[in-house]
């Protein structure tokens, strides 16, 4: 068993901590998936008011930024006229302004903007009855790309530059495990770790003074050592196709990225970086994606299929993290 661990501990959390706190478990759904806590209650903890709370956070969230939902912000954006502005709420603009780095900063692997690309193979909300064809894989693209987009970050205005359609699905759920992480913390609950989907962050301690510890899984077949995280303070994304087939689509050509990246685990202090960059590394690959990656100070781990079998890959930031 493989150990990472965050570079310290914080003081302040071991302070706090309460070894005679009991464990609660809260879930529910959320985009189209669910969201599981666990935490370690303080005096006065009211788990009906604190649901209610989690609840109401991440309605919101689903309000603003679903794909899925006819009515929801990102939904009426796509259907705006070319050359309009919409002002955006701080949750929106927080997810544009970070999806719209990150595609610049991997050269469009990680891209907010390809709905369209996403609908025609039937990942969006309209079932399709076969696979796109290339003209019309291309007359998607020229509607999408990250470059098309006019944001105003003091101003939280986005432009509609025509006929572009966001799908904020690859970084919209890390975001929300940071605001329900965040929404926690203001209630005076500061030893918790959040789940959505499978992207996870973990504050403060453990009643018995441990981490939160999240083992990563290995892939079916994969003859890898298992690899446990202590997430203090720290966040992890899994993006990968063993699961659900080759959903995840590269950017830059509308088809299915062709990587050989069957997972890739990004962690971080924030879990919406972690799964915008998962999603990237899975569209960059191994030798890109790592190099980038490690430039970039990112703790990651790609693992890969080829004929050569199973291989992982880990950058150096997150080789830096494991237990001697």
């Amino acid at each position: 068993m493989r150990i990472a661990l965050p570079a310290m501990i914080d003081p302040a959390a071991v302070a706090d901590s309460d070894p005679a706190a009991a464990i609660v478990d809260l879930d529910g759904e959320t985009m189209g998936t669910t969201w599981h806590v666990r935490l370690a209650a303080p005096r006065g903890f009211d788990a009906t008011t604190v649901r209610g709370a989690i609840d109401a956070r991440l309605d919101g969230i689903v309000a603003e930024m679903s794909h899925w939902e006819p009515a929801s912000l990102l939904s009426r954006f796509n259907r705006a006229a070319a050359g309009q502005w919409c002002a955006l709420p701080p949750d929106f603009a927080t997810v544009m302004a970070q999806g719209l780095a990150i595609a610049g900063i991997t050269d469009g692997a990680f891209d907010p903007t390809i709905g369209s690309v996403v609908d025609l193979w039937g990942f969006g909300p309209r079932p399709v009855a076969a696979p796109p064809t290339s003209a019309e894989i291309e007359a998607a693209l020229a509607r999408s790309g990250w470059r098309r987009l006019a944001f105003e970050a003091g101003t939280r205005r986005l432009r509609q530059p025509g006929g572009l359609s966001l799908d904020l699905s690859g970084i919209a759920k890390g975001h929300a495990v940071d605001a329900v992480a965040d929404l926690l913390q203001a209630r005076g609950i500061r030893h918790t770790l959040v789940e959505i989907g499978g992207e996870l962050a973990g504050h403060g301690l453990r009643p018995d003074g441990e981490p939160w510890w999240v083992d990563l899984e290995a892939p079916p077949g994969a003859d890898i050592p298992p690899l446990r995280i202590a997430l203090h303070g720290l966040s992890v994304a899994t993006s990968g196709n063993y699961r659900r087939g080759d959903h995840t689509i590269d950017p830059r050509t509308g088809r299915a990225a062709t990587s050989g990246v069957i997972a890739a685990s990004v962690i971080h202090s924030s879990a919406l970086f972690a799964d915008a960059w998962a999603t990237a590394l899975t569209v960059l690959g191994p030798a890109k994606g790592a190099a980038l990656a490690s430039r970039m100070g990112i703790a990651a781990r790609i693992v890969t299929h080829d004929d050569a079998g199973v291989r992982e890959t880990m950058t150096a930031p997150l080789a830096a993290m494991l237990a001697d």
